[in-house]
């Protein structure tokens, strides 16, 4: 919203009017100075300072004053000029400025815009949904120099060409360490508990081990990808989209994930990524259940059909009832467990006090997720054998 006022000094008195262009000078040998229109305009504008005087392009006595003042929040700016000019400046200046949130989506547009500038890029030389965003006012100044930094590293402008890579790392430039720290931590876990449940007989099953590892691994990955907190660059849904699909799309991926300036999500939408990131989850440790005791109960026969002897000192483990354990164990214990490890401990606390020191970041970062794969194994075991999955040995 913006208020203007008009002001036009007359030499033979102390009136305001309105300014008219095509009123003739009056001739004498001493000609009152000319007319000076001054036009004042509040409106809320990013923050910026310049001072600009004009000459008109014909050669009229006009003389113009443009003063434009603007302070962090809110603007005030003084234009000068003829009425054309003056509705043409108004006409471009689109939303309504007391809105808030046109006003963050500015703030957001002009920010990105300057970082591109003073690094000779342009929205042509970015990827789509990357200029797209700009374009919208969703993304900062900060996301865009992130994006530009990561891109210096080969590896890292590679992943960038993924929608769903390029969207965490943007969120979290140390997402791909983070990566590598829960799949190193997950493999030295599992293999050691493979080893203390099968001693001697580790080697002989070296191959039932592998398996188990290889599917370790892969749940490890999707826990920390699916619960990390992102940078959204997916476009808005169809009209034709359902309610349902609208919901979970405008839903975060981290429940607990800090928004961007000029943008927020409400409780159900938060409540929403943790029963999205549910059925993910289960899905995935539904799947990797049921190839990891497939091809275990495959090794084993095979074992069985070699060797006698071993028959009755392995069993098969039950495929469906585990896979389905292991799939609600995933979607309920480690989907809340990773979403505020990555949401509230590394995003709302680590970062803020450690984002100086990326070695200290990382090496807290690797103690509290190691504690937290401690933890899920533990959980893990006591759930099984609750329900019945595992048996106690004696």
């Amino acid at each position: 919203m913006s208020i203007a006022f008009c002001f036009t000094p007359s030499s033979s008195n102390a009136s305001l009017s309105k300014p008219n262009p095509h009123l003739p000078f009056l001739s004498s040998s001493s000609p009152p100075p000319p007319p000076t229109s001054l036009h004042l305009r509040l409106s809320l504008s990013p923050s910026s300072l310049s001072l600009h005087h004009h000459n008109n392009n014909n050669n009229s006595p006009h003389r113009h004053l443009l003063t434009a003042f603007s302070a962090a929040n809110d603007a005030v700016s003084f234009s000068g000029g003829d009425d054309n000019n003056s509705n043409n400046n108004g006409n471009s200046g689109g939303g309504g400025g007391g809105d808030e949130g046109s006003s963050a989506e500015d703030k957001n547009r002009e920010e990105a815009l300057m970082v591109l500038a003073e690094a000779g890029r342009s929205l042509k030389n970015l990827p789509k949904d990357l200029a797209a965003a700009i374009e919208a006012g969703r993304v900062p100044g900060a996301v865009v120099s992130r994006f530009l930094e990561l891109e210096n590293s080969p590896v890292m402008r590679w992943l960038m060409q993924f929608g769903a890579f390029k969207e965490r790392l943007l969120a979290d430039d140390l997402f791909l360490a983070k990566v590598f720290m829960e799949c190193g931590v997950g493999m030295f876990t599992k293999t050691a508990a493979e080893y203390e449940r099968r001693r001697e007989n580790f080697f002989n099953e070296l191959e039932i081990v592998f398996a188990d590892v290889v599917m370790a691994i892969l749940a490890d990955f999707m826990l920390v990808f699916l619960p990390a907190p992102t940078v959204s660059l997916r476009p808005p849904l169809a009209t034709s989209a359902g309610t349902i699909a609208k919901f979970f799309h405008n839903c975060p991926d981290n429940a607990f994930q800090v928004a961007l300036a000029g943008t927020s999500y409400s409780f159900l939408q938060r409540l929403g990524a943790v029963v999205r990131n549910g059925t993910k989850l289960f899905a995935v440790g539904t799947a990797s259940s049921l190839v990891g005791t497939a091809v275990t109960n495959a090794l084993i026969n095979a074992r069985k059909a070699v060797n006698k002897d071993s028959a009755a000192e392995v069993e098969n483990v039950p495929i469906i009832s585990t896979s389905a354990a292991y799939g609600v164990y995933m979607a309920v214990s480690s989907n809340l467990r990773y979403q505020v490890l990555a949401g509230v401990i590394e995003q709302r606390i680590l970062e803020p006090m450690l984002h100086q020191h990326k070695l200290w970041l990382s090496a807290v970062s690797f103690a509290v997720r190691t504690g937290n794969t401690f933890l899920g194994s533990l959980l893990w075991v006591d759930y099984a054998r609750w329900i019945g999955v595992q048996q106690l040995q004696e």
